[in-house]
């Protein structure tokens, strides 16, 4: 299955698409980690892509659409992919439609993960990271034992300046923005398909399984 996976920041998309991955023997191919890969290959399209990183300016669509392109073409994606991050514009989304198009393929499915901006003010905002080793915990779901304190090397904890509320308001405006004429252009095809993300990760799971037409119940292995 080729499926695309959406949801605000803190919405879970990376652990459901691995985990996904996981079942379907498909990659999880994530674009921020694409990029990086290339980079660091140092490959044509890694180098063009740097220049624009090292500005800090958003990788054009046209050498992100490529840098897919290249990895669809890989042997692993032969009979199915997790996108995850890609695409972000309608463009991208068409540009894609073309990749898969020439390979005889297409979507099979685009998952939303709905959460509520509370919810991912919440997950987000509680986020802590220590100082030095980078061990990550979460006032909530995860707390240190000494407050403030790392229980691994016991430095000092702090908070990401991107996981304060403000920012995290902020990613959230940018995603409805950027997301929701993606979401009617595949609301329009018939493979739009919303998942409530506001359950435990296995229910989470449970349902886009469910969404997809696979047997819903989760293998122990990838139980959480």
């Amino acid at each position: 299955m080729r499926i695309v996976i959406f949801g605000p920041p803190g919405a879970g998309k990376g652990t459901q698409s691995q985990r996904l991955s996981t079942l379907m023997k498909a990659p999880h191919i994530s674009t921020g980690d694409v990029l990086r890969e290339e980079v660091s290959k140092g490959t044509p399209l890694g180098e063009a892509a740097r220049t624009y990183m090292g500005r800090g300016e958003l990788v054009p669509d046209e050498l992100l659409n490529a840098i897919v392109s290249s990895r669809l073409a890989e042997p692993d994606s032969k009979n199915g992919m997790i996108l995850d991050g890609y695409p972000r514009t309608i463009a991208q989304a068409e540009a894609l439609d073309l990749m898969l198009e020439e390979a005889g393929k297409s979507l099979d499915a685009v998952i939303v993960i709905d959460v509520s901006d509370d919810d991912v003010v919440r997950r987000l905002s509680g986020r802590r990271v220590c100082s030095k080793c980078g061990a990550p915990y979460h006032l909530e779901f995860n707390p240190p034992k000494v407050e403030g304190i790392c229980d691994v090397c016991g430095a000092p904890l702090y908070q990401r300046e991107d996981d304060t509320e403000e920012a995290v308001l902020n990613r959230i405006a940018v995603y409805k923005r950027k997301t929701l004429p993606l979401l009617n252009y595949y609301e329009r095809r018939s493979i739009l398909r919303r998942i409530n993300g506001e359950g435990s990760v296995d229910e989470v799971f449970s349902e886009i399984l469910a969404a997809l037409g696979i047997n819903n119940q989760i293998p122990d292995q990838l139980k959480m």
